[in-house]
């Protein structure tokens, strides 16, 4: 139950409240069926994933992966770090979608101060709270990741109720004229983001009864539970709103949606369950990926100073994740923040298929059409996304390829002439 709620409690912050406009803005009317698409894509990918976790069950996740596939060098210390990356940029997602739902309660749209400025107040509340101690993280998990679902059910069900449970409007008519296949192809990838929450269960194998089962099964379990809901809600908005409005609110989708149906009463409930859902996405997140780079950290895979710091190793990551979190919050808005993640999380299950695939297969039992599907799947939509947003906004493509090229640069100069034999 821990690890399904870590998973959904990632996932279900960022997507539901942040993504949804992102991903309507690429595909139109489109989205519900993007979102679905995301979801059986995710699936496909999941299965190297739960393939290797399941041969070999740990608290390692991704680090472990790459570990057995690539040894301990530069590609297994550069892909870490990608999905280390694309888990603090979800971060500042997620902290940014606090802010603008937060503003939701004045009647603001999204003010371009106050909303990362209440982002930073987020992201510094979930530190301390972490800081001080993992066990309100780890037993309040369930009880978030509940109710967070029960209320976003809620809101999806009385929106629909509402609409008269008619959704002929959400099933497109024909390819609409003015948005193009690669925007579709696009509006995947970042409903791939959405998804990508399932990967922190695999840091759980260690934890779990049974871990050569249960990581896999939690794994499917959460994915499933966000198809259905992600599902369900997109239905919801798309029967209240209209695409053109959708994009215009894409920062706070659900709570525009919200106003017309239910009013001021049905807004304060929809606001109230994104800012529960953004707190617990948060806190889940910034444990994840603490725990996670203590181990790249303890592995000598990544550099690391104290700075003069006390403490475990897995706290003074606690101080550079978030840092690099309220960064991103402060300087980049929620579309290019998503993009961003994008590109570093799939680049990096590019090359966990690809590890499976070719050095992984035969130890751990893999099926190779599957994983060389969810290769091509990865590559296709990654070029496609990469193509669009080229063509939209070239300097946070140049910014993000530039940031993976230092990565592997950096960990190339560290790493050589290590010795790491006995880590």
């Amino acid at each position: 139950m821990g690890a399904v709620s870590l998973g959904t409690g990632i996932m279900i912050g960022a997507a539901i409240f942040a993504l949804l406009g992102q991903v309507a803005e690429l595909s139109g009317t489109f989205f519900p069926i993007v979102l679905l698409i995301g979801g059986v894509f995710s699936s496909i990918s999941a299965y190297s994933y739960i393939k290797v976790a399941n041969a070999y069950p740990s608290e390692g996740g991704i680090a472990m992966i790459l570990k057995k596939a690539y040894g301990k060098g530069t590609v297994t210390a550069w892909a870490a770090l990608l999905m280390a990356f694309a888990m603090v940029i979800n971060q500042s997602l997620v902290a940014r979608t606090f802010g603008t739902y937060v503003m939701q309660l004045f009647g603001e749209g999204t003010n371009d101060m106050l909303v990362p400025l209440l982002g930073v107040g987020l992201l510094v509340a979930v530190f301390l709270i972490n800081i001080s101690g993992t066990e309100f993280v780890e037993s309040t998990a369930a009880l978030m990741a509940f109710l967070k679902i029960g209320g976003i059910a809620i809101f999806a069900f009385a929106a629909l109720w509402t609409a008269g449970c008619d959704i002929s409007g959400v099933v497109p008519h024909g390819i609409p004229t003015d948005y193009s296949y690669t925007g579709f192809v696009g509006g995947i990838a970042i409903s791939l983001l959405a998804y990508a929450g399932f990967t922190s269960i695999t840091n759980s194998g260690g934890e779990l009864v049974n871990p050569h089962k249960n990581v896999g099964r939690a794994i499917v379990i959460s994915i499933l539970i966000c198809i259905i809901l992600y599902m369900i809600v997109a239905m919801a908005v798309a029967t209240n709103l209209t695409v053109p409005e959708i994009i215009a609110a894409k920062d706070y989708a659900l709570a525009e949606a919200a106003r017309p149906v239910f009013g001021t009463y049905g807004l304060f409930f929809t606001v109230g369950i994104a800012i529960l859902a953004t707190v617990s996405g948060v806190l889940a997140n910034v444990f994840a990926v603490s725990r996670m780079t203590a181990m790249l950290t303890n592995m000598r895979l990544i550099p690391h100073s104290h700075f003069g710091m006390p403490g475990r190793v897995q706290q003074h990551m606690l101080v550079y994740t978030v840092v690099i979190a309220i960064a991103l919050t402060l300087f980049f808005d929620l579309t290019r923040i998503a993009a961003m993640g994008a590109i570093f999380y799939i680049t990096m299950d590019i090359v966990v298929h690809w590890g499976v695939m070719h050095r992984l297969r035969d130890d751990v039992g893999a099926t190779p059409y599957i994983v060389s599907a969810a290769l091509i799947i990865d590559m296709v939509v990654l070029g496609a996304f990469i193509f669009v947003k080229a063509s939209d906004d070239i300097f946070v493509v140049l910014l993000t390829l530039a940031a993976m090229m230092f990565i592997l640069g950096g960990e190339h100069f560290f790493l050589k002439g290590k010795d790491l034999s006995d880590t």
